[in-house]
């Protein structure tokens, strides 16, 4: 049989790539014959940029030093792309996750003064460097500041009454009075792409601060009520906001992707960019069997997921799906075979104890499923 295993990250476990070695490690212990053919994936959150690096031999990193979500410097890079056709200047992604993620924030949360300043460095340094197109990936945010920052770090003011600039994070938003864009990089020649996995508006009850507010350290109603009216001014005071912020996705990100669009950024699905980069449909075509996953199946992974995009691809040519997650917590009909970590392991405490081990089971319980039937 040839097996295509394309897995998401297992968030905070294992990368996608760690996660596809594991499942094929533990299928090959049962079914040593077997080919199988690594595609990790991702839908714009953490491990993009590492699953474009994996699609691309040529590409290149490009190193820098950023200012972190909460004021520390971090060491990151973006990828260059090698150049194509309609790309002369290559194609760079940005990965905010690796600027201004809430994997880089070192101690307690600061819901109202993280930022994204780093990730608009990482932009800056693409379009400085010549790119033609640029991704921008912008999963697992540590901020709520609506971009505001990533923008600020690109040659963006906002200020207040007096024209002094407010300060970096949520908490300067809502003393933003004006917002002047002469000066920020400009897009480049064939645009820029926002990669998202969510189709949440900026404000209300599925808005950035109520839906996402708690993740990142807004413990209570009333923090969260002051995330919003922060960005609720910010869209006041920002010609054209108010529409803006109601476009699916400007929500994503802590708001990120709505300061992005007022850049002049458009907006795609993280999964299936990653998985025309890794030409997944191509290699699904010729598969016996297709094996994805990701850290939990839920209720939201059909709405954006990587593993929902890889089992409509196979869906479309006719190739059975199977999937390993750390938890299921949603209906599987789509798959036809079905490894959950947490019930191999006992207990979901135990299949985080040992991610890359249970992963390796998964792998092999599948195998011993005897799947396509």
């Amino acid at each position: 049989m040839r097996i295509v295993v394309a897995p998401d990250s297992f968030k905070g476990t294992l990368s996608a790539r760690a996660a596809a070695e594991a499942i094929r490690d533990g299928w090959l212990s049962r079914r040593p014959d077997d080919e199988l053919i690594l595609a990790p994936v991702a839908d714009g959150g953490e491990g993009t940029l590492d699953a474009f690096a994996a699609a691309v031999p040529a590409a290149r990193r490009q190193p820098l030093m950023a200012v972190g979500p909460t004021g520390a410097p971090v060491r990151a890079d973006w990828l260059l792309l090698p150049p194509g056709p309609d790309t002369p200047g290559g194609t760079g992604v940005v990965e905010l996750a690796a600027t201004s993620g809430l994997i880089l924030v070192d101690g307690p949360l600061r819901p109202f003064d993280a930022h994204t300043f780093g990730l608009g460095q990482a932009i800056a340094s693409a379009v400085t460097l010549g790119v033609t197109r640029l991704l921008i990936a912008v999963g697992g945010s540590a901020s709520t500041d609506a971009g505001a920052g990533a923008l600020t770090a690109m040659g963006a003011r906002f200020t207040d009454g007096r024209g002094v600039p407010v300060p970096l994070g949520n908490s300067g938003l809502g003393r933003v009075e004006r917002l002047d864009l002469s000066g920020v990089v400009p897009l480049p020649p064939g645009g820029a792409v926002v990669l998202t996995d969510v189709d949440n508006p900026l404000l209300g009850p599925r808005g950035a601060a109520a839906v996402f507010g708690p993740q990142k350290g807004a413990s209570t109603d009333a923090a969260v009520r002051a995330l919003e009216a922060n960005l609720a001014h910010l869209v006041q005071a920002v010609p054209g906001g108010a529409e803006l912020a109601e476009r699916p996705g400007a929500g994503a990100a802590g708001g990120t992707v709505f300061g992005l669009t007022l850049w002049g950024a458009s907006v795609a699905p993280g999964a299936v960019a990653v998985a025309d980069a890794l030409r997944l449909p191509e290699l699904i075509a010729d598969a016996d069997l297709v094996v994805t996953g990701e850290g939990k199946y839920d209720g939201q992974s059909a709405g954006g997921k990587a593993p929902a995009h890889v089992a409509a691809l196979a869906a479309e040519a006719g190739v059975p799906v199977a999937l390993a997650a750390g938890a299921v917590e949603a209906s599987v009909e789509r798959f036809a075979a079905v490894a959950s970590l947490s019930e191999l392991a006992g207990s979901g405490q135990a299949a985080l104890a040992e991610p890359a081990h249970w992963a390796r089971e998964a792998g092999a319980h599948l195998a011993a499923a005897g799947v396509p039937a």
